[in-house]
């Protein structure tokens, strides 16, 4: 081979060589973008806007079936998952077992355990009958409106419930729950406000004020679901309905679970917040950001005794035991150890009986949105990966939990695999709409990759149009999926377009594989609820949500 021919062999090596490098590392700031990975390429894509974003997008629209509808009421107790869902903390196995129904702060891991820590000794303690029959013991940490709802339903009924307070009690009883109060106080504790150190604020009064002003921005909980977002409730209602209205008008955030708002405000986005006591004292994060005020009815933690009339003498001497055991001074040492049993000098507000908790949550479910129109899309997952019982729990899922939707909102749905399909475009959610989004759910099908962000994109395009249209609405985002994205856009890509939208994206998460944390951090983005869904639970939680929501 002469010197010309070995150049030009060289020459054509080194441009393949090029050729090849240039292919590789193409395809390798693809597969960065796809993980999260920092390089030119994520972000310049990451400052698209909205519009830039959705143009890339490969969005079909479908023709529009209806289904059939069911008006009838939701069931309560076929809602609710069976009772293993809340498996016990403590099991007990004496001749008469005492099971009890508790809030989680009380049967919890460390300071939250004042409960189990009390149940371990009492069942070594070999306590007896007068009878002799030995008595022992099981704890089941159940949140407090969850409890309530299986004492009413009649689904599931413990020996003893002890809510936070008060309130999910008398509404039980009040619902026809099979309960009576047996006494007012396990443990002590208080509700309050968390509001920011330096603020100024020192009563509740002038926090709740601050709100209605727009001054400060606060979260609380959801009052269907929590003690302390319930006595926030009806402590505003105590002002009349406009009270509540007023300060509801100016929350960006209402909270699923207590953690959620937790994890909120170590962010520093809120300058207020819920908290009892005894979460607050231990945490330190906590008590270095914010002041504790107390408001409204104390949290005693009370004990209500379940079914009385079915029990023989023997097992309500057993109870009796029990929460004598409960109320020692030995056991009352630990729970002050955990924070309990402080604030003994505030008395509570008011009292509320149980008619007037269940007409605080209708009032809450009407005036919750302070009369504006609420626009929300639903993206729900069909790929590949949602094949089987995901795809089925989603399907029933979004079919019993329409119930819940009220008729006045505007609704949409969009379905994605490897590309995105409007399902349905935004339209009141009269009888008409219910029945184009059955027919459009009746039909998803599983199959093909997974193009979650290029689906929530064109959701998002949807909301921002429909807002035009409604320039006061509320709009929110549901996406409904197992958390794993393969095609099209990552969460970093449209991160930035999100935040300027600031639609909520909240996130249910199906299958005992779904990335709960891919789908909590696209929840995080805008302050909205990341639930984990199961075949048990679904339903029930979906209908918490969206009764808080929507």
């Amino acid at each position: 081979m002469d010197k010309r021919t070995k150049g030009i062999v060289a020459v054509g090596v080194l441009v393949i060589v090029a050729m090849i490098a240039i292919i590789v590392g193409v395809v390798a700031k693809k597969a960065g973008s796809m993980t999260g990975g920092e390089d030119d390429w994520s972000t310049s894509k990451s400052d698209m806007t909205l519009d830039e974003l959705y143009n890339k997008v490969d969005v079909s629209n479908a023709t529009p079936v209806k289904g059939t509808v069911t008006l009838d009421t939701p069931d309560l107790y076929e809602e609710l998952p069976d009772i293993d869902k809340y498996p016990l903390a403590v099991q007990g196995n004496g001749d008469i077992d005492v099971e009890i129904f508790t809030s989680g702060e009380k049967a919890g891991s460390d300071n939250d355990s004042w409960l189990i820590d009390v149940a371990g000794k009492f069942n070594s303690s070999d306590v007896k009958t007068s009878g002799g029959k030995s008595v022992s013991m099981s704890v089941r940490s159940v949140p407090s409106g969850t409890a309530a709802d299986y004492i009413i339903s009649g689904k599931y009924l413990p020996d003893l419930y002890t809510p936070s307070n008060t309130l999910f009690g008398e509404y039980a009883i009040s619902n026809n729950g099979n309960l009576e109060l047996y006494t007012d106080r396990l443990v002590g504790n208080t509700a309050g406000i968390l509001v920011k150190k330096d603020s100024g604020y020192t009563t509740a009064d002038e926090v709740i004020k601050a709100v209605q002003d727009n001054k400060i921005t606060m979260g609380y909980t959801n009052p269907q679901t929590s003690a302390t977002g319930l006595n926030l409730l009806l402590t505003l209602l105590q002002g009349g309905e406009e009270n509540f209205t007023k300060f509801n008008e100016n929350i960006p955030y209402v909270a699923y679970t207590t953690q959620q708002m937790r994890d909120s405000a170590s962010n520093g986005t809120l300058d207020a917040m819920l908290s009892e006591y005894q979460a607050y004292i231990n945490d330190k994060n906590l008590t270095s950001m914010y002041d504790f005020i107390a408001f409204g009815v104390r949290h005693d933690n009370p004990a209500y005794l379940c079914n009385k009339a079915g029990k023989t003498d023997a097992e309500l001497e057993a109870v009796d035991l029990v929460v004598k055991y409960c109320k020692s001074d030995d056991m009352q040492k630990i729970a002050t150890k955990k924070g309990f049993n402080a604030n003994d000098d505030y008395k509570s507000s008011d009292e509320f009986s149980g008619a007037l908790v269940t007409q605080g949550l209708k009032t809450y479910k009407k005036t919750k949105d302070n009369g504006r129109d609420i626009i929300a899309v639903f993206v729900a997952d069909c790929s590949g990966s949602m094949d089987g019982d995901p795809m089925n729990q989603l399907k029933n899922s979004l079919t019993n939990g329409a119930q819940y939707i009220n008729d006045n909102n505007y609704v949409g749905l969009v379905s994605y695999s490897s590309s995105v399909t409007i399902e349905v475009p935004i339209a009141q959610f009269d009888l008409n709409q219910r029945s184009y989004f059955q027919g459009a759910v009746n039909n998803l099908i599983a199959s093909g990759g997974t193009a979650s962000y290029d689906a929530v994109v064109t959701a998002m395009k949807m909301i921002t149009e429909a807002k035009e249209q409604h320039p006061d609405a509320k709009c929110m985002l549901f996406l409904l999926s197992d958390g794993y994205a393969n095609i099209g856009f990552s969460m970093d890509e449209i991160t930035s377009a999100l935040r300027t939208s600031n639609i909520p994206v909240y996130t249910i998460g199906y299958g005992g594989d779904a990335d709960t944390g891919e789908l909590a951090k696209l929840s995080g983005i805008n302050e909205a609820a990341s639930i984990n869904a199961d075949s048990d639970d679904i339903i029930y939680k979906i209908k918490s949500l969206f009764n808080s929501q929507l």
